[in-house]
């Protein structure tokens, strides 16, 4: 079941009557000095959200003046539940005190009396309470918010989970069609060469003919679909090919953090699925197409998953934090640097087993290229990649 909460304005609203209520029970009209500061206070209440220190200020001589108090309470505890520095907090608390004490203009504050420093120690004690509370409502919105993080961090790991089970399952998939399923078409589209070869009979012939073209075209749809199979990175639910440079702007945007892409690269658009049966693009020289800019596949997803493992570990470990992605091609070298900001938050402790950095270091170790990464000097972090534009030669 979902709380339902009081609308603020209306809270507000019940606060200021509640004061001038309070106003009213111990404020008199003969006193106009006092009533001004004790209505000014009741009515400062509606702006308690917005500025609450300035409304406790507002309602510190209403409460050195009478006995109207209820404003300075709230206020009080409104500043509490909305700042983090105790030292103000005691500050404020024990001005409250102090001003609750006073009887102005004549202040009457003997404490050689055992009277007044008992009335002295209520006083402290009704100027901490809402303090307390404030504090305590603080703590209980900040622990709601940390629980909705962690419930969305699991989320965020099932998924991941299931992302690595369905790779695993599409590798061993690729390699049983391709070591068993493979060889046996292979074997098929043989024999039928044979006999269309050795044959004189032109039914038999023709039927070899056709056996041989049809087993030729499983083996280019069965190649396809093995090159899709081991695609890793997509959602559970399709089947996609590798990413490549043309994914890594939907990446950023998709990261679930505030981050921008800056690139001097051009970003071609995503290649179309080729359909089975159909006839793919010519292979560029390292192994598949190629960018406008000549990048390699290989070169493409190294960074892309790099930047994948960066925004990851920011969205991870830096609550809060905003990410800033640089990608350069200079001197026959293309530089990735991703930088987060410091976290506004502490950070969850989630579970991890440090395999992230290792695995993008190996992976650009293959490439002849390098990783490294640190804090920077304003409290965030930098992951930087340079690999060779052409890929390891």
């Amino acid at each position: 079941m979902t709380s339902r909460r009081v609308p603020p304005p209306l809270m507000d609203a019940v606060l200021v009557g509640v004061a001038l209520l309070d106003v009213w029970v111990n404020v008199t009209a003969a006193e106009p000095l006092r009533l001004g500061f004790a209505l000014a206070a009741a009515f400062a209440l509606a702006l308690r959200r917005r500025v609450p220190l300035l409304v406790f200020l507002i309602a510190l001589p209403a409460v050195a003046l009478n006995d109207a108090i209820f404003a300075g309470l709230a206020a009080l505890y409104t500043l509490a539940s909305l700042s983090r520095r105790r030292f103000l907090l005691a500050a404020c608390a024990l001005a409250f005190t102090v001003c609750d004490m006073i009887s102005l203009p004549s202040p009457e504050l003997d404490l050689t009396k055992t009277a007044t420093l008992i009335t002295l120690g209520y006083t402290a004690a009704t100027a901490a309470a809402p303090v307390f509370l404030g504090q305590l409502v603080q703590t209980r919105r900040d622990l709601s918010l940390r629980l909705a993080e962690i419930s969305e961090a699991r989320d965020h790991e099932r998924l991941l989970t299931t992302q690595t089970v369905l790779a695993k399952e599409r590798a061993q998939l690729a390699r049983e069609m391709h070591d068993v399923v493979s060889h046996q078409v292979s074997l098929i589209a043989v024999r039928a060469g044979a006999l269309q070869v050795g044959t004189r009979d032109p039914e038999i012939k023709d039927a070899a003919a056709t056996i041989r073209r049809l087993s030729v075209q499983t083996l280019d749809e069965l190649r396809h679909m093995v090159s899709v199979l081991r695609a890793s990175g997509g959602r559970p639910a399709e089947l996609t090919p590798q990413p490549s440079m043309a994914d890594l702007q939907r990446l950023v945007d998709g990261s679930g953090i505030q981050a921008e892409l800056h690139t001097d690269l051009p970003r071609p658009p995503p290649p179309e699925p080729v359909p089975p049966g159909g006839e793919a693009a010519a292979p560029g020289p390292a192994g598949g197409p190629q960018a406008p800019d000549g990048l390699p596949p290989t070169v493409q997803r190294a960074i892309y998953r790099t930047v994948q493992e960066a925004l990851t570990n920011v969205r991870k470990h830096a609550p809060g934090a905003a990410a800033t992605v640089l990608v350069r091609h200079h001197g026959g070298a293309v530089r990735v640097t991703v930088t987060n900001t410091a976290p506004t938050r502490p950070a969850l402790p989630l579970p991890s087993a440090h395999y992230g950095l290792v695995s993008l270091r190996q992976r650009a170790e293959l490439l002849g290229g390098t990783v490294d990464s640190g804090p920077t000097p304003d409290g965030g972090y930098e992951l930087r990649l340079e690999l060779p534009a052409q890929g390891h030669a």
